[in-house]
């Protein structure tokens, strides 16, 4: 059973609900940024602390991750922060509207470290070429995590994936990346004297 979260920040969508309407959400028409895996939410805060000309939708599966999130928010006093607990590409279908990012951030998924998991990796091609519809020319698209196979593949593919621009030339990736939070989870592994891959790119001209 799941605990009931009755945060302000916290938007009870349902799959098969009709989609939310952002401008009504956050009452004001300002450009969308999407986070998927939000977790905790201590990255979420800090990042939309640092931009609060953009709407923040932090998304999550799981209920006692969303509730950590606004609870840190609601302590933050952030308004352009909605909490959502749904499976990613539902809601993206549901709920987003094309070319309506102008960001997206995905920090440490799932690794799924043995070769034969690898498949089930969330930040791939196709789901790049997925997410790509629902961004505006020159919205950013920011990947992290903690697994070296991991960050030199996204690296690696986002160098040649249509309609991206890579910005941490030449090697498509960055151990550290200048105004981009840390988060709890990410600081874990650089206290045990781990690396931190970070990958940016923009989204470039639709045709």
């Amino acid at each position: 059973m799941l605990i009931p979260n009755s945060s302000p920040s916290f938007l009870p969508w349902e799959s098969g609900e009709p989609a939310l309407r952002w401008d009504e959400v956050f009452c004001n028409g300002n450009p969308l940024a999407l986070e998927i895996g939000c977790g905790v939410g201590d990255f979420t805060v800090q990042m939309a602390a640092l931009h609060p000309g953009l709407n923040f939708i932090a998304l999550d599966y799981y209920n006692k991750g969303c509730i950590k999130t606004c609870k840190r928010i609601d302590k933050a006093g952030l308004e352009n922060v909605r909490v959502i607990r749904a499976e990613a590409r539902g809601f993206i279908d549901a709920c987003v509207a094309n070319e309506s990012l102008q960001m997206v951030v995905i920090n440490c998924p799932d690794p799924w470290p043995k070769l034969r998991h690898r498949k089930r990796r969330l930040v791939n091609t196709e789901f790049v070429a997925y997410l790509s519809q629902f961004m505006r020319p020159e919205a950013d698209f920011y990947f992290a995590t903690d697994f070296v196979d991991y960050g030199l593949d996204v690296a690696g593919f986002m160098s040649v994936q249509p309609g991206f621009a890579n910005q941490l030339a030449p090697d498509g990736y960055r151990h550290v990346l200048e105004g981009y939070p840390v988060s709890k989870y990410m600081r874990r592994f650089l206290d045990l004297g781990q690396q931190i891959y970070y990958v940016h790119h923009l989204k470039t001209e639709n045709k």
